[in-house]
């Protein structure tokens, strides 16, 4: 069903935020800290992927986002919506389902047999297509999809995700070097906000977790090996 409330991008970042938290997708450790993909370390970690246990805190977050993008793209600025391989996924169906649109979804690199595509589904050349992730970083990781994208004949100028760390000012820009607009429900400035309203985590712990969001790089230069 395609939506048709649009609340203030406050209120959908607050309630996003609890609804993270809520569903124990967010996890802060000052003391022991979780060392991430790029192997840097990090005491926040964040597992969007929880969500697509809870029907009805997946289903006001996919709303949400729909309406989010529909508001700051347009209400009819897309032909498709694609995932990325794999989180991606199921976000890009639900989004898919709420916008009315062609579903795809964009491997992370060729399968290795058959068409040896990195593009599953249906795009055609000259699609503009929505690229829909659970979460962003730096927006490092999107630029490989929407190239795979782009390289079809389609068009992608906007991401959309749940979740955008909002910690790294290179980010934004760095997207929008390559013509890509990110949309986003909530930040970890968001969480820690409604992490300290609800009491979900104890003042030391939030302290401690708003010194990394506050200089992440030099966080993680100090305790780095």
């Amino acid at each position: 069903m395609i939506p048709s409330g649009f609340p203030p991008k406050d209120e959908m970042a607050r309630l996003a935020a609890r609804m993270l938290i809520e569903v124990g997708a967010v996890h802060f450790n000052t003391a022991e800290p979780f060392t991430l993909a790029s192997g840097l370390p990090s005491p926040t970690y964040i597992d969007c992927r929880r969500l697509i246990g809870f029907p009805r805190i997946r289903a006001v977050l996919m709303d949400h986002l729909a309406a989010t993008v529909m508001r700051e793209a347009g209400f009819e600025a897309f032909d498709n919506v694609a995932g990325g391989e794999t989180a991606g996924i199921p976000f890009a169906a639900l989004m898919a389902e709420r916008l009315a649109l062609p579903m795809s979804y964009v491997r992370k690199k060729p399968k290795g047999y058959g068409r040896n595509a990195r593009i599953e589904g249906v795009m055609r050349e000259g699609d503009r297509v929505l690229l829909v992730e659970d979460l962003a970083t730096d927006g490092g990781s999107k630029l490989s999809f929407v190239e795979a994208i782009r390289e079809t004949g389609a068009t992608c100028g906007h991401a959309a995700v749940i979740f955008f760390y909002g910690i790294f000012p290179e980010a934004l820009p760095a997207l929008k070097a390559k013509g890509i607009e990110l949309h986003f429900l909530c930040t970890w400035w968001d969480v820690v906000d409604e992490a300290r309203r609800s009491g979900a985590f104890d003042s030391a712990t939030l302290e401690g977790v708003e010194a990394f969001l506050r200089d992440p790089r030099t966080w993680q230069k100090a305790r780095s090996g």
